[in-house]
């Protein structure tokens, strides 16, 4: 990329100003875990939307690889299917998860099957919502950009990502998120504008694309488009929904908030979708996860693409931030604490505070080990989704849940779950009559399978305790 001294400087000038809202905290010398977790259940609107549609984009390098690579598909596995499940979320969850005054989503398993599968819920939790996917997005582009190895960059975006959340929590997160969405539209309406300039106008770009890219599926199968729908139900688990419809004083705002974040989702989609296509009549890149880079230096003035890389920055580290926040409280409140009786009393910010630790040095070896974004992304939610969503809207719908049996909630979580991870594995092997079925599907079967089970023995004890009258 051809980076001026000035462009080195925003970027640089944009790490300092983050930090510095970060830190900035009112001087308390102790803080309550709902203060830190939830911001004392005060959270704005503005606040609310702010933070939920920055953190919603921080696999921004694989949407511009897979545009590049598949056109408009991108909009039908990345995108419709988050507006759904969020529109049903707002719809159908949100007031019932803040009618619950809990702290997190293993509190709910907690309550409604006791302790025990409350730390199971936590472990599957912790991996689900790594922050690997994003931490390895910074670690690839702080390397395309600083020139440095990729190893060097992922531990950079680690250490970075946890620092000034260490005492400032959910109100470190708010108060940056306001600068990152500012930046992260308005780096990407440059991007959109800048290129229309240089070329041609988005609907004789749509015109001029091949069939490939602008057809729904992309080339892929149908089978492949139709599990990225069911992947969007981690919208109903995600540990950043639950924690910002929980933080809000009133169930309203976070419906209409979901609503107004769906709204600038899809303009937020038009203008990262319209940038991927451009870049397919502007470059050839060796890797298209280097996409949105490589187009920003054909296209923007000096100045101009440092704005740009500060937005992509910017998009990341949105994500990056939440996502290990909410995995360092599953990782020190839902387990450690949950399980180290000597703390039970205690405060546990500190125990979430060594979950930040645990949470970096987890996510930089999963990002080593699968080092790509989207895969990454797909595999942990093809594997883990299955074991926890049924478990969880059932927990959520249904009362008296401590009295069923909790080994069969047990292996209702665990079951779907092994039943994934098998399926992947043995895909990788040279089998020539195994089906091509991904792994979600045989987990979200077996789970399926537990709750009708369930449901017919709850209607079978309703009509006897009825027929006993």
């Amino acid at each position: 990329m051809n980076i001026k001294n000035y462009d080195y400087i925003i970027i640089f000038s944009y790490f300092i100003i983050l930090l510095l809202i970060g830190l900035f905290r009112s001087q308390k010398s102790k803080i309550s875990q709902t203060d830190y977790i939830l911001q004392g259940r005060k959270l704005s609107l503005p606040g609310f939307i702010a933070s939920l549609v920055s953190t919603w984009y921080g696999a921004i390098l694989g949407i511009g690889e897979n545009t590049y690579l598949y056109g408009i598909q991108t909009w039908f596995i990345f995108g419709l299917p988050y507006y759904i499940f969020a529109a049903i979320y707002a719809i159908w969850l949100s007031e019932k998860i803040w009618g619950k005054k809990l702290l997190s989503i293993p509190d709910i398993f907690r309550n409604s099957y006791g302790n025990k599968i409350g730390i199971l819920s936590a472990t599957l939790l912790f991996f689900l919502s790594s922050p690997a996917p994003y931490i390895l997005s910074l670690g690839i582009l702080i390397k395309f950009v600083l020139n440095i190895n990729i190893f060097g960059g992922v531990f950079i975006a680690t250490m970075f990502s946890i620092f000034y959340l260490w005492n400032g929590g959910l109100n470190a997160i708010i108060k940056t998120d306001y600068f990152q969405i500012l930046l992260m539209f308005l780096g990407f309406f440059l991007l959109v504008i800048y290129s229309w300039i240089e070329s041609i106008s988005p609907i004789e770009l749509y015109l001029a694309l091949p069939s490939s890219h602008i057809t729904p599926t992309g080339g892929m199968s149908y089978q492949y488009i139709i599990l990225w729908f069911f992947i969007a139900i981690w919208t109903v688990i995600d540990p950043s929904f639950f924690q910002r419809c929980s933080a809000v004083d009133k169930p309203e705002k976070a419906k209409k908030g979901l609503f107004y974040s769906i709204i600038l989702w899809f303009v937020f989609d038009i203008l990262t979708i319209t940038s991927s296509l451009y870049a397919f009549i502007f470059i050839i890149p060796k890797n298209p996860l280097m996409t949105f880079p490589l187009l920003a230096s054909e296209v923007l003035p000096p100045g101009i693409l440092g704005i740009f890389i500060v937005s992509l920055f910017a998009i990341v580290m949105s994500t990056i931030d939440s996502m290990s926040f909410v995995n360092a409280i599953t990782f020190g409140r839902d387990i450690l604490w949950r399980i180290r009786a000597k703390d039970a009393k205690k405060n546990p910010v500190f125990l979430i505070k060594r979950g930040l630790i645990a949470t970096g040095v987890i996510s930089l070896l999963l990002s080593i080990l699968i080092p790509s974004v989207v895969k990454l992304f797909y595999t942990l939610g093809s594997i883990i989704i299955p074991g926890l969503i049924l478990p969880f809207i059932n927990a959520l719908l249904t009362k008296n849940n401590k009295k069923l049996n909790n080994n069969y909630i047990f292996s209702w979580i665990l079951i779907p779950v092994i039943t994934s991870f098998s399926w992947y594995i043995i895909s990788f092997l040279p089998m020539k009559h195994f089906p091509k079925i991904e792994p979600f599907y045989p987990g979200m079967f077996i789970s399926l399978l537990f709750y009708l089970n369930l449901l017919i023995n709850k209607n079978k004890a309703y009509s006897n305790s009825i027929s006993s009258e």
